[in-house]
C-alpha cells in the first residue's frame, strides 16, 4: 500500500505539472548554451586567480584618463567604465593585464532574452513567476518520490546503483538516467524555489548599513593606489565590482564589492574604513543564481543541459510506461459468477505485467470449456464450487506484496472456505533481486497452514517474465489435473518483422527432424540463444525457436510434426525462398563471456543454440552433453560439430543397444559438473520439459551429495540457465 501511495504521488505530480515542465526544460536547454558560449568567448579571462586588483588598476591608469568603475562578472568578463585620453566616457571589456579594450559590452541575444522571459515568468509577470516557482517545488517532489520508488524497487538505499532489470526501453532508461541526474535536478529545483522566494521578498533581508569615521584614517600617511594593501592582496576572482571616488574630496571613497563582503576604503590611505559581510541569505542567493544558470562554468552548464534534456525524456518515458500499464490493466471479463466457477485465478501485480499471463491462462481454460473466474488478490472471497485456485503474483521491493494484493494474506485467513481447494502459486520476478518471488513464497507458506487448501505444485518461479517458463508450468499443472489446454502468447501488433532468405535445408532424418539455415536480408543483430518468432498466417499464433548463430546466419533445428503448422511451413521452404519473422532477444540464455567452463545440456532439436555457441566460445572450455535417439540422428549435425573437440562432446543414444539418456551421462561425469559449479561456471539446458525435469533431478542429486548444496542455490546465483519447451 505504501508503494502504491508513492507511485500515485509520483504520477499525480508529473501529470499536474508536465506542460510547465515541458516549457521549463525546453527553455532550460536553450539557456544552458548561453554560459557555454560566453565561456568560449575571447572576453573570458581564465587566470583571474593570479591577477591582483592593484595590477589591473595600474594598467588601466596608464591607458585611460580616469577610471570610474571595474566589474568582474560570473563568466570572468572584466569590464571597465572609463574616461579616455580623448575625454570620452566609455564602457567595454578589457584585458586586466594589459588594459587594452577587448570589445564593446554585448547585449543579450534575442533568443536568450526570449527564453529567459519564458523560463522565469511564462510572460505572465508576477503570476508567471509564482507558477514557475511552484512548478520547481513540484519537480523537487517528483524527484524525491522517484528516488523512493527506485529505492523500494532495488531493495534499499545501499542497492540504489545495483543492476536494473530491463523490462523495456522506457522503464530501463527512466531509472538509469534518473539515478544519475537526481542530484542535479534537485539542485535545479531547490535553487529555482529559492530564487522565486527572493523575488517575492519571502526571504529574510538584512540590509548592509556601513558606519564609518574618516577622521580615524585621515591621520595616516597617504600612499599610492598601487600600495593599498587591500588592492595588492585581493585577486580578481574575489571581486565583483570596484567603484572609484567621484571627487578628490577626502570623504569620497572606494566602494568594493567582494564575493562575500562589501568594503569602504579611504581613497588616500587605503585603510578599510568599513567592512560588512554579506548575510547568509545573500550568499545563498548568489550560489543559487550560479547553480541555476551555470554562469561561469562550462562543466556545470553541460550538466544543466543534460539534466534539462533528461526531464524531457522523463516526461516521454513516464507517460509511455503509464499508457503501457493502462493497456495491461484490465483482466478478461468474467463469463461465470464466482460461486459457479470451478477454477479461480487470482492476480497480484504492481505494474500490471502479470495481467497478460493471467489473461492467457484464463482464455486457454475457457477455450477448453472450463468454468473460470478471474480477479485480483485483494478481492479474495469464498468460492462455493471452486476446485482449483491458481495465484499469479509479482513481488515488489523488499519482498512486499503488490498494491492490489496487499490484503490477501489477511483475507485468506479470515474467510472460511468450506470445500477443499487444490492450489498452485506462480511467482513472477527477477533473479537479479535478492527477494526473488518472495511474496509468492509467503502466499504458499500461508496456504500450507490452512487445512482447506492442498498444494498441487510447489511454488513455480518465473524469471524476467519468460513465457516459455509459463508454458512449462502449464504442462506441469495440466499433467497433475488432467485438464488439457494450450497457453498462447499474445502477438504484439507493433513487433517489427524482418525478411529472411532460405540458405539451405536438410532432408528429414529418421527422427523427422531437419536443419534449416536462414540469412537476414538486412544487417541484423542477434546472438545464439535468441528466439526467432514466426507467426504463420494460417492460425496467427506465434511460435518461438531458439537460434544458433553461425557466420551471421540463423540455424534452426526443427522437429516436423504431421499436423504442425509452423514446422511444415518451414520444411516446405525452398532455397532462396523468403520468410517473415522477428528476433526476440533472450539475454538470459546467452553464452557466458567471462566463465572458464560451461556445461551445455540438450536433447534432440534443443541442440540448435549450442551449435552457434560452440563456434564462438572465445577460449571458454565447453562440455556438451546431448541426448539423441540413434547414431543416424547425428548425421545431419556432423558438419557443424566437426571443429569441436571430441573429448568434450558426450552423446547418449536412447534407441541404441545402450538405451542411454543424457541424465546417465551427467551421473558418469559428475566430477565435471561439481567442478564447474564450484568454480562459478554455468550450466545451460535446452530441449524438452521432460528432459529438463530429469536433468534437474540428477543435478539436485549431484549438488546435494557432492557439494552439500541444493540446486536452487545455484539457480539463485544464475549458474543454471534453461530454455525448454
Amino acid at each position: 500500500m505504501t508503494t502504491s501511495i508513492w507511485r500515485y504521488s509520483h504520477l499525480t505530480l508529473a501529470i499536474s505539472s508536465f506542460l510547465f515542465l515541458l516549457v521549463a526544460s525546453l527553455t532550460g536547454i536553450i539557456l544552458a548554451f548561453e554560459p557555454i558560449s560566453k565561456q568560449l568567448s575571447d572576453y573570458s579571462i581564465s587566470n583571474t586567480k593570479e591577477i591582483t586588483l592593484a595590477q589591473t588598476i595600474s594598467v588601466l591608469q596608464k591607458q585611460y584618463d580616469e577610471i570610474i568603475s571595474i566589474t568582474i562578472d560570473e563568466n570572468d568578463f572584466v569590464s571597465a567604465s572609463v574616461v579616455t585620453k580623448e575625454g570620452k566616457s566609455d564602457t567595454f571589456y578589457v584585458n586586466p593585464t594589459t588594459g587594452e579594450k577587448l570589445g564593446n559590452i554585448e547585449k543579450k541575444k534575442p533568443i536568450f532574452q526570449f527564453a529567459t522571459s519564458l523560463h522565469r515568468s511564462l510572460f505572465l509577470k508576477s503570476t508567471g513567476r509564482f507558477i514557475v516557482g511552484f512548478i520547481s517545488f513540484l519537480l523537487c517532489l517528483i524527484a524525491i518520490t522517484g528516488l523512493i520508488l527506485i529505492t523500494k524497487r532495488q531493495g534499499g538505499f545501499k542497492k540504489l546503483f545495483s543492476k536494473i532489470v530491463k523490462e523495456n526501453f522506457e522503464q530501463y532508461y527512466h531509472i538509469i538516467i534518473g539515478r544519475y541526474t537526481l542530484i542535479p535536478i534537485i539542485i535545479i529545483t531547490l535553487t529555482g524555489v529559492y530564487l522565486s522566494l527572493d523575488r517575492f521578498s519571502v526571504l529574510p533581508v538584512k540590509k548592509i548599513n556601513h558606519s564609518y569615521d574618516f577622521s580615524l584614517a585621515s591621520s595616516k600617511e597617504k600612499i599610492t593606489l598601487l600600495e593599498f594593501p587591500v588592492f595588492k592582496n585581493t585577486t580578481l576572482n574575489e571581486v565583483k565590482s570596484v567603484e572609484f571616488p567621484f571627487s578628490e574630496d577626502e570623504e569620497d571613497y572606494f566602494f568594493v564589492k567582494l564575493t562575500d563582503s562589501e568594503l569602504i576604503i579611504h581613497q588616500y590611505t587605503g585603510t578599510i574604513i568599513s567592512k560588512e559581510n554579506l548575510s547568509l541569505t545573500s550568499i545563498l542567493l548568489n550560489w543559487s543564481l550560479l547553480l541555476h544558470t551555470g554562469n561561469g562554468t562550462i562543466v556545470w552548464s553541460i550538466i544543466l543541459l543534460l539534466s534539462s534534456i533528461s526531464i524531457l525524456f522523463f516526461i516521454y518515458s513516464g507517460f509511455a510506461m503509464t499508457f503501457s500499464r493502462t493497456q495491461k490493466r484490465s483482466l478478461p471479463k468474467n463469463k461465470t459468477k464466482k460461486d459457479n466457477a470451478e477454477i479461480i485465478i487470482l492476480v497480484g501485480s504492481e505494474t500490471n505485467n502479470t495481467y497478460s499471463f493471467a489473461s492467457s491462462l484464463y482464455n486457454a481454460l475457457i477455450k477448453n470449456g472450463k468454468t473460470v473466474f478471474i480477479d485480483i488478490l485483494n478481492n479474495y472471497a469464498s468460492y462455493k464450487k471452486a476446485k482449483h485456485l491458481i495465484i499469479l503474483t509479482s513481488t515488489y521491493g523488499e519482498g512486499e506484496a503488490p498494491s492490489n494484493a496487499s490484503k490477501f494474506l489477511q483475507l485468506v485467513q479470515q474467510i472460511v472456505t468450506q470445500n477443499p481447494i487444490n492450489y498452485s502459486v506462480i511467482g513472477f520476478g527477477s533473479r537479479a533481486y535478492p527477494h526473488f518471488c518472495q511474496f509468492a513464497i509467503d502466499i504458499d507458506n500461508t496456504l500450507q497452514q490452512l487445512s482447506t487448501f492442498k498444494t498441487l505444485l510447489p511454488v513455480y518461479k518465473i524469471n524476467n517474465q519468460s513465457f516459455q517458463d509459463f508454458k512449462t508450468w502449464g504442462h506441469l499443472w495440466s499433467k497433475k489435473t488432467n485438464i488439457q489446454f494450450e497457453l498462447t502468447q499474445e502477438v504484439k501488433k507493433h513487433k517489427k518483422q524482418q525478411t529472411f532468405t532460405t540458405v539451405s535445408k536438410t532432408d528429414l532424418n529418421n527422427d523427422d527432424s531437419f536443419l534449416i539455415r536462414l540469412q537476414p536480408t538486412k544487417k541484423l543483430r542477434f546472438n545464439s540463444g535468441d528466439l526467432l518468432a514466426i507467426t504463420p498466417k494460417k492460425d496467427n499464433i506465434e511460435r518461438l525457436y531458439s537460434v544458433g548463430k553461425i557466420n551471421n546466419d540463423i540455424v534452426l533445428s526443427i522437429k516436423k510434426h504431421d499436423l504442425g503448422v509452423c514446422s511444415n511451413l518451414l520444411y516446405q521452404l525452398e532455397e532462396n525462398e523468403i520468410i517473415q519473422a522477428s528476433i526476440q532477444q533472450n539475454k538470459d540464455f546467452y553464452f557466458p563471456k567471462r566463465k572458464k567452463e560451461v556445461v551445455l545440456i540438450a536433447n534432440g532439436t534443443g541442440i540448435a543454440p549450442f551449435l552457434g555457441m560452440l563456434q564462438h566460445k572465445n577460449g571458454t572450455k565447453a562440455h556438451l552433453f546431448w541426448g539423441v535417439r540413434t547414431k543416424e540422428s547425428l548425421r545431419m549435425y556432423a558438419p557443424l560439430l566437426k571443429n569441436i573437440e571430441k573429448n568434450n562432446i558426450h552423446i547418449a543414444y536412447s534407441q541404441e543397444k545402450e538405451k542411454e539418456y543424457v541424465q546417465d551421462l551427467l551421473l558418469k561425469k559428475e566430477t565435471t559438473i561439481t567442478t564447474v559449479l564450484k568454480n562459478g561456471g554455468t550450466i545451460m539446458i535446452c530441449g524438452s520439459i521432460k528432459m529438463l525435469k530429469g536433468v534437474e533431478k540428477v543435478l539436485e542429486q549431484i549438488t546435494s551429495t557432492k557439494l552439500n548444496t541444493s540446486l536452487d542455490y545455484f539457480k539463485k546465483k544464475n549458474q543454471i540457465k534453461t530454455d525448454c519447451y
